[in-house]
């Protein structure tokens, strides 16, 4: 059998999800398959079945029984009903004492879709391929990519797109707007089974404690801090971190208007939607902290029976999240620059290298290596009178070069999908049906952190430009 399906969640209350088969589509082609991935599930993939027609949603397996699942979200601080309106979970996978689950992107029209087609573009579907590979070998928590099937469909946005389906792999699909969704538009009883489901799915080490919702909370907290930070340590910018778009498991979930930052600046912004800089890099942590917030007011019944305690409960915990970052992040950034231990004048000296960055419009994932490597970069921009003082600041800082170097090396990547090179591929992908750069950016996003034998190589070097006018969309 080619999955080992289950199908827990649809032991929750029907209100959470809707039964609904995919749509056939007409010619559906295997574009992509990651064979790796299929490996680390224990895919059997001795089965008689057509790997194209399976993940394209045209053949159901045996035990799988498709749904939708119901939620609801805050989309840039508004709330609104949601739901998968172009995605359907084939089911759990289960293999060892792992559980994951299988979905398709873009396989139809559900109950949720609201008006929309259901579909998703190749283009975008090729882009989540991309980044969520990416970040997984950056060690980031993230959704996993299967595979990417066209389907021989056209897909209307703002013009004529070629159609794909996406298949994802996650811990789970549950989301902060899976429980708005239980407790503002369903009941009490809806929302305890949910999050004591949840509780057991992803985090059965606090199901017996007496407040399992206020350690739930903290769970949560814990693993969005630690997740942000590592988008921030690698220049990352999810572009859409609405409430449906947080995992409750603490995976990057969604790649929509995603992207990475060439050159520094805080303030950065790539969605086509993100008019106001919701999202922007530096904005990425304070809006965690608001979605958590909205997490939090959805557990308040089950955190306490007096809704005051559990207020005052839940602000206690979250009111320590800001001092968190802080922490963590000041941590991070000293591990970029070779600092295990860092004190309040390094603190002072990483902003001050930051701010540095964003005046010279330094690029972000080159300036670290300049700083561990530097005779690998020798761009002008690092023969800066400042830059140089502070460069021996750092140096003279430094009282173990070796176990520097071994730190940076593991928190700062050579190599990023440049945003430029991820567009260029995907066109090559798209319209000239050409594979070879496509697995040439993969086979090398694989070991982000080894020296590469030539700097100078496509994939390391940014492009002076790109940040400037480059625009990500959702592609819904």
């Amino acid at each position: 059998m080619l999955f080992n399906f289950d199908n827990s969640y649809l032991k929750l209350p029907p209100s959470l999800y809707s039964l609904v088969n995919p749509t056939p589509v007409k010619k559906p082609f295997l574009l992509c398959f990651n064979e790796a991935l299929a490996k680390d599930l224990q895919i059997d993939l001795s089965s008689e079945y057509d790997l194209s027609e399976v993940l394209s949603g045209n053949k159901i397996l045996p035990h799988s029984t498709p749904f939708a699942q119901a939620y609801a979200g805050h989309q840039f601080g508004h709330f609104n009903r949601l739901g998968d309106g172009r995605a359907i979970l084939l089911g759990e996978h289960i293999f060892g004492e792992k559980r994951v689950d299988i979905q398709l992107k873009g396989p139809g029209v559900t109950p949720y879709s609201r008006r929309g087609d259901g579909r998703a573009t190749l283009s975008s579907m090729l882009r989540e391929f991309i980044i969520s590979e990416a970040m997984f070998y950056l060690n980031i928590p993230t959704t996993r990519s299967l595979a990417v099937v066209s389907t021989g469909e056209l897909v209307y946005r703002e013009k004529a797109n070629y159609g794909g389906i996406l298949t994802r792999v996650a811990q789970s699909h549950i989301r902060v707007g899976t429980f708005e969704y239980a407790g503002r538009l369903a009941n009490k009883e809806t929302l305890e089974k949910l999050t004591k489901y949840t509780i057991h799915r992803h985090y059965p080490e606090i199901e017996l404690n007496e407040n399992y919702a206020l350690n739930f909370l903290q769970k949560v907290a814990d693993k969005q801090l630690d997740l942000i930070v590592d988008w921030l340590r690698v220049g990352f910018i999810h572009g859409v971190m609405n409430t449906d778009n947080m995992s409750i498991a603490g995976e990057t979930i969604d790649y929509g208007p995603c992207a990475f930052i060439n050159r520094y600046h805080p303030k950065t912004v790539f969605s086509s939607i993100d008019e106001n800089g919701r999202y922007a890099f530096d904005n990425q942590i304070n809006m965690a902290l608001w979605n958590l917030t909205r997490f939090a007011e959805m557990l308040l019944p089950l955190i306490h029976s007096d809704n005051q305690k559990a207020v005052e409960l839940a602000t206690k915990l979250l009111e320590e999240f800001p001092d968190k970052y802080h922490q963590k992040f000041n941590t991070m950034m000293g591990h970029k620059l070779g600092i295990t231990e860092v004190n309040e004048q390094d603190v002072l000296k990483i902003h001050e290298l930051l701010l540095w960055m964003e005046n010279k419009e330094a690029d972000y994932t080159n300036t670290f290596i300049h700083l561990t490597y530097p005779e690998l970069v020798t761009d002008e921009i690092y023969a800066d009178s400042f830059f140089t003082d502070w460069k021996n600041w750092r140096n003279k800082r430094i009282t173990q070069p070796q176990i520097a170097k071994d730190l940076m090396q593991k928190n700062n990547p050579f190599i990023i999908p440049r945003n430029h090179i991820v567009e260029e591929i995907l066109h090559d992908v798209t319209q000239n049906q050409s594979l070879n750069k496509w697995n040439e950016l993969l086979e090398n996003l694989k070991n982000p952190y080894l020296k590469p034998q030539q700097f100078t190589h496509l994939h390391q070097m940014p492009n002076k430009t790109t940040d400037y006018n480059h625009t990500t969309y959702c592609g819904t």
